[in-house]
């Protein structure tokens, strides 16, 4: 359970008090540690070992002379914590971190550094930047270590290598598992839910490292058991916790009710074997909180084409293209709504109100992008409603003053493995909102067990009624995407007869392309619905 940062200030002055004094330097390093963990509400016990061993760079499996090194705390992917004695140079010390990091898997790599001597604490983080301070002003610096506490603020781009790194990574997965024989629809749900696994790991759906720590310690290293460990798993996360074997292994138990029917239909096993295992492990290493589900989304789809693969990074829908389409839309004028309400507690509660209503429908969604980059955009409005609304108030719990959800979105789909990367995209990015309204409020805040979910229909969406995916009485306020252009030329039997009952009555449809039949349709129902745009 992730604490508020009240609870974790308090914790940490605790964590002063008891060692702003001095004590027993090495032979009380394990002691300091575990302590310090707590402050977070982490059980190192769980996540961390001491004196991990690792061949460093001067040692003889690394070309040099020396042995084996031992690192003083190692939280595989997250921390490395190197303990000197009182007075001790630190910066010699972090040389020595960095020279055991070389010895270490990539997915072992820890996102953050710590090297202290009881008394001052030097923090580096990835990329090498350095925070110092003392014991005594740790409560001043507790925010560094957000990463631990589940309040890691992130960064999305654009652009960022990881997005293509996750995809590549994943796609040799998938070409590794279709060599063994695993294909089709099973082989795109599995996969699907490895990337829900993957990135709940890293972002504090589980508790961190929970499935690679499964993946390592309850499987074995040919692979052999690998596939019935996993489907085990996937049973786990659809089972509530009351309801589970009471001598279920501690490992399982740890994980959550997922719920959200992602996990509800089970499926045939692979065969795994030890170099897929260690793909898997591979891709488990990457920082899955990173990732940005609109571009991941059209990548994963990607990973399925060899062709398409070799220029993965080169051809994805914009963000940039899609912000065109939904900021005249409705995102302007909401934007413009809040600017005039900021003042008037009543008028931002009457918007609030309104866009927790608003009904958005993607009829060619794919992966899911438009549906994505709106309820990210509208998140962020209401995170800037909430704050102004709960301005100078002490908020103990901030669960009741979110109201946009997924369930507000609806898409339809043609091709199968698309519709579901959109269905888990639209959870994976109201968690990251989520996360962000936790570092906005100091108290952490999850879904899960997952609720409500966006609305995903596999199917034609030129042959399906979209007000079907209503409830009665009710209506879709925007309509928006990109549906398939496909030249007269081009089009199949199927999509010539899509055009023919769109436009029926209609004498001769001369060299109408197929995307002409979603803007009569879409004409359509906006005709029957005025308020819709």
């Amino acid at each position: 359970m992730t604490l508020s940062w009240n609870e974790i200030k308090s914790r940490a002055q605790t964590f002063i008090k008891e060692w702003e004094h001095g004590h027993r330097e090495e032979a009380d390093a394990k002691e300091f540690l575990i302590d310090f963990l707590n402050i977070f509400g982490v059980s190192r016990k769980k996540v961390a070992t001491f004196e991990h061993k690792v061949a460093k760079l001067s040692s003889p499996e690394g070309g040099g002379r020396e042995g084996a090194g031992y690192i003083d705390l190692l939280w595989k992917g997250q921390l490395l914590v190197e303990m000197k004695s009182r007075g001790k140079d630190l910066d010699k010390a972090y040389t020595q971190a960095k020279d055991y990091c070389a010895g270490l898997q990539d997915y072992e790599l820890p996102r953050q550094i710590i090297i202290s001597d009881f008394e001052r604490f030097d923090v580096y983080d990835e990329n090498g930047s350095k925070t110092s301070f003392t014991l005594n002003n740790l409560l001043q610096h507790i925010q560094v270590f957000g990463n631990i506490a589940g309040y890691e603020k992130r960064i999305y781009k654009e652009q960022d290598s990881v997005n293509i790194d996750a995809a590549e990574r994943m796609g040799k997965l998938h070409d590794k598992l279709k060599a063994a024989g695993y294909e089709g629809h099973e082989l795109e749900v599995y996969l699907v839910r490895l990337v829900f696994c993957m990135f709940a790991d890293d972002t504090n759906i589980f508790e961190k490292n929970t499935f690679l720590d499964f993946i390592e310690k309850r499987t074995s290293e040919d692979g052999s058991d690998l596939a019935p460990r996993i489907a085990q798993l996937f049973q786990v996360l659809n089972t509530p916790e009351e309801k589970r074997n009471k001598n279920l292994d501690e490992l399982l138990q740890a994980f959550p009710y997922v719920n959200g029917k992602l996990f509800d239909t089970p499926l045939s096993m692979p065969e795994f074997n030890s170099e897929m295992r260690s793909t898997l492990i591979h891709c488990c290493g990457l920082h899955w909180g990173k990732i940005s589900p609109a571009i991941f989304g059209s990548l994963f789809q990607s990973v399925m084409d060899e062709k398409a693969r070799r220029n993965l990074g080169a051809h994805y829908t914009s963000e940039k293209n899609i912000m065109k389409v939904i900021k005249p839309l409705f995102l302007e004028e909401l934007e413009t709504q809040f600017e005039k309400s900021r003042n008037d507690k009543r008028a931002l509660q009457a918007l609030h109100n309104k866009i927790s209503k608003l009904k958005f429908l993607d009829p060619a969604c794919g992966c899911g992008n438009f549906l994505i980059i709106s309820y990210r955009e509208l998140r962020l409005l209401e995170l800037k409603l909430v704050k102004q609304l709960l301005q100078n108030q002490q908020v103990t719990s901030i669960n009741d003053y979110f109201l946009v959800n997924v369930d507000q979105f609806y898409g339809i789909e043609y091709e199968d493995f698309p519709s579901q990367i959109a269905q888990v995209a639209m959870w994976l990015i109201d968690h990251q909102m989520n996360e962000m309204a936790s570092l906005a409020f100091g108290e952490y805040y999850k879904r899960i067990p997952l609720k409500k979910s966006a609305t995903i229909v596999h199917g034609n969406s030129l042959r399906i009624d979209w007000q079907n995916l209503l409830q009665q009485g009710e209506k879709y306020n925007y309509i928006f995407g990109n549906p398939p252009f496909v030249g007269t030329a081009y089009q199949n039997q199927e999509q010539k007869q899509d055009i023919q009952n769109i436009f029926s009555g209609v004498g001769s449809l001369g060299m109408l392309d197929y995307v002409s039949a979603w803007y009569i349709k879409a004409a359509s129902y906006i005709q029957s619905n005025t308020e819709t745009k």
